[in-house]
């Protein structure tokens, strides 16, 4: 059994994927940007792995599970705004387009809006929850509770916080299904972008508000420097900004889940101690706070997580894992 998952960052495409859960055959991460250039260095790679049983590919905001031979042009809107300039939207549309051309076994995942386990009225006018990606970090949260607490995936429960180079989400997990969400363009200030916006600024924005909007008004701009992450700790306020929005976030989400056993911290931005330290400081009176253990030494959490999903589907060791989480029923 050799699966492969990946993740399609803002700032990277990464790929973790293993033979039998037990040997890695992946581990490496590729510029958003070169891939945008030339989506062909995403695809060699995938093609000097073959054979694959099955490939997570990357879903962009998701749809229903569904195998890429059966994706329409109108899937690939869904998952992802068609005609930007923007490198993480681009490079997914190319890659998805020459995977179907070379006929790979891609599946593409849920985001957390499609999900059955969210009750109907948290997704009115809501779009983004959680994106696939999003989804696919949880996977790894399940897994790595039920090792740590040794308890079944369906007993996992916490809250999830997902910091990457771009964007931020929080997501609450009961019984190991996701039961709410709230999206990168929904809700916490990003590192670039600028989280859920009022209302009555987007109708008043010069140029008028496009996808690329988004990816503006986060941390790097309230900053006014073309800054990394790791560059924030020169910066007390925007940690405070970005902390205290993350905080908001978290409380909101206790509505839906009253008691959680943790609060999982995930994502780029949440490697950086002085990140790290200061949200555990604010959490701890929540739930215990801790970090996801990746399976991967270079790939990001959700790449390690489109695995779990991966080999789960093929009636591996995560069957139950994903079973629950989708709600589905296996043939």
């Amino acid at each position: 059994m050799r699966v492969i998952g990946i993740d399609p960052g803002t700032y990277s495409f990464d790929l973790f994927g293993m033979e039998n859960n037990q040997k890695i055959i992946a581990d490496e991460s590729i510029t958003s940007v070169d891939i945008f250039k030339n989506p062909y260095i995403l695809i060699k790679k995938l093609e000097e792995l073959l054979p694959l049983n099955i490939i997570i590919g990357p879903s962009g905001y998701g749809i229903p599970l569904k195998h890429i031979s059966d994706i329409t042009l109108d899937d690939i809107g869904k998952m992802i705004p068609l005609n930007t300039n923007v490198a993480v939207n681009e490079g997914i549309k190319n890659v998805l387009l020459e995977m179907k051309r070379l006929k790979m076994p891609v599946c593409f995942t849920p985001g957390v809006n499609h999900l059955k386990t969210v009750p109907s009225y948290r997704k009115w006018n809501k779009f983004d929850m959680g994106t696939a990606d999003k989804v696919c970090s949880v996977a790894l949260g399940i897994k790595n509770q039920s090792e740590r607490l040794n308890i079944p995936f369906s007993k996992t429960s916490f809250v999830y916080i997902e910091i990457g180079y771009g964007f931020t989400a929080v997501m609450a997990v009961e019984k190991g299904t996701i039961i709410d969400g709230i999206g990168g363009t929904n809700g916490s200030i990003g590192f670039l972008g600028c989280g859920g916006m009022d209302a009555e600024i987007a109708i008043r924005l010069k140029p008028p508000l496009t996808q690329e909007t988004v990816f503006r008004g986060g941390l790097r701009d309230f900053v006014g420097k073309e800054i990394e992450p790791r560059d924030l700790i020169e910066f007390k306020q925007a940690i405070m900004l970005l902390c205290e929005s993350i905080e908001k976030d978290v409380a909101s989400i206790l509505v839906s889940i009253r008691n959680p056993k943790e609060i999982i911290l995930s994502g780029r931005l949440a490697g950086l101690d002085f990140i790290k330290d200061n949200l555990s400081q604010r959490l701890n009176k929540y739930a215990s706070v801790t970090k996801v253990n990746r399976l991967s030494r270079i790939a990001k959490e959700a790449a390690c997580g489109a695995y779990i999903i991966g080999e789960g589907l093929l009636d591996g060791r995560y069957k139950e894992l994903v079973k629950n989480l989708f709600s589905i029923k296996f043939s």
